[in-house]
């Protein structure tokens, strides 16, 4: 059974930190790439950053460049977003992505999201 389980979110105050994690089990992680998506309320899902596999490769929106860092650990099956001088603009859930295309076959997994609130 293919799982992530995002954790870490949290009320924030402006300027703060904070860690999110995604464990993912029910399939080979190191073989897929990991996106982090957010949702804001009344907007559509959107990719912050992603990281490949393998190669660790790592991309960024722009509105997040500089202060969120993403990062995998293929020991632990986890992938990590490390998200720094948060401001109003980053609150909204958080989803976790697995994504892999083998073969123009495309498998991609989802987990259930974190909320993340950052307000004063």
């Amino acid at each position: 059974q293919v799982q992530l389980v995002e954790s870490g979110g949290d009320l924030v105050q402006p300027g703060g930190s904070l860690r999110l994690s995604c464990a993912a089990s029910g399939f080979t992680f190191s073989r897929y790439a990991m996106n982090w998506y957010r949702q804001a309320p009344g907007k559509e899902r959107e990719l912050v950053a992603a990281i490949t596999s393998p190669g660790g490769s790592t991309n960024y929106a722009d509105s997040v460049k500089g202060r969120f860092t993403i990062s995998r650990d293929d020991a632990k099956n986890t992938a990590y977003l490390q998200m720094n001088s948060l401001n109003p603009d980053d609150t909204g859930v958080y989803y976790c992505n697995a994504k892999r295309e083998v073969g123009g076959l495309r498998y991609a997994y989802w987990g259930q999201g974190t909320q993340v609130t950052v307000s004063s």
